[in-house]
């Protein structure tokens, strides 16, 4: 019989970063598919959200763009409210609250 695709099925990536002195580097695939099947490659898995915060999302499509969507909105926030960009501190402390929030 005919298999049925899930949504639940288009996930994963490859990601890595490094920090160094000064710089840093992020490298990660750009594949959107299932299984063995390559849909797309231009999946955009690591996003600039600060001057200096990225994030990386190589997980289910639809999770990512709604964690990108609050992250983005909670930077937004904090600088309306403090009149400042967020720091990294700041910033990874949030990513941990949201992450851990449901």
């Amino acid at each position: 019989g005919e298999r049925k695709m899930s949504i639940f099925a288009y996930n994963g990536g490859a990601m890595v970063a490094m920090k160094g002195d000064g710089c840093v580097a992020i490298a990660s695939d750009n594949r959107f598919g299932t299984q063995f099947n390559t849909i797309g490659r231009n999946n955009v898995k690591h996003h600039q959200v600060g001057s200096r915060v990225f994030v990386g999302l190589p997980g289910l499509e639809t999770d990512n763009q709604t964690l990108l969507a609050k992250i983005k909105f909670r930077m937004k926030m904090f600088r309306l409210r403090e009149e400042r960009e967020m720091p990294v501190k700041s910033a990874t402390s949030m990513l941990g609250n949201l992450l851990y929030s449901h």
